[in-house]
């Protein structure tokens, strides 16, 4: 028998999706006017900043900004780097999390400057990947978190990538994923993740979830990131 929906359910799903859509038009416009060779990863964030406070009222983001390019973008969330300047050449990714009207968007996109056909091929997998994967879930309605780690990993083998990351998502909401309570494995798609994605919260409400794909190829010291809500 299906659960009944909380009656905060709909108005949430819709919080998220309007945060992402924000979220799509500054990664546009980051793409457009920001993305260059020649600039630090470093002042690149800080234009972003500046664009995203001056254009869409972004006062806070949840987490940090990250920009890597190069082979930084084979490093996941967690690591750190020093600083590098953009070449003419490069793959980048850009991993945010703005704050729209209380609602984290927590969004990723990879681009490419100049015409290397194996950093093309990658950023242009990125979305298929993603698009496999939330049919895997779409199509399994007990899948838990490391059951969906398993099948991102799959997906990836299969475009002739290996997964960069450790994790590949996570609980969204009307909170800052950061301080996630509780246990933070049953709150990430990672191994050892029992957790039923299409289940509720303690207060019954529907919980959503982050899909995040990091494909890499570690030879050539490259990777692409790609990131946005799986459910809603």
């Amino acid at each position: 028998m299906t659960a009944t929906p909380h009656p905060d359910d709909a108005g949430r799903a819709a919080s998220l999706l309007a945060a992402q859509n924000k979220a799509v038009a500054l990664f546009d416009m980051i793409g457009r006017e920001l993305v260059r060779p020649g600039v630090s990863e470093a002042a690149l964030s800080e234009e972003i900043y500046a664009m995203a406070e001056a254009r869409f009222g972004v006062a806070s983001h949840w987490h940090r900004r990250v920009v890597r390019s190069g082979p930084h973008t084979l490093l996941p969330y967690v690591e750190n780097a020093p600083d590098r300047t953009i070449t003419a050449d490069d793959i980048l990714f850009v991993d945010l999390g703005p704050v729209f009207d209380e609602w984290e968007a927590d969004f990723g996109r990879t681009f490419v400057l100049g015409n290397d056909p194996d950093k093309l091929r990658l950023r242009d997998s990125l979305q298929p990947v993603f698009e496999q994967v939330r049919a895997e879930f779409d199509t399994h309605p007990d899948m838990t978190g490391e059951d969906l780690y398993a099948r991102a990993c799959a997906a990836a083998q299969r475009a002739g990538w290996q997964f960069g990351g450790g994790i590949a998502g996570h609980l969204v909401g009307d909170f800052p994923h950061e301080v996630i309570p509780g246990d933070r494995v049953a709150s990430y798609i990672m191994p050892g993740s029992t957790t039923r994605l299409r289940g509720v919260d303690a207060s019954g409400r529907q919980l959503h979830w982050i899909l995040e794909i990091h494909l890499v190829d570690r030879a050539k010291q490259i990777g692409g990131f790609y990131e946005q809500l799986l459910t809603a």
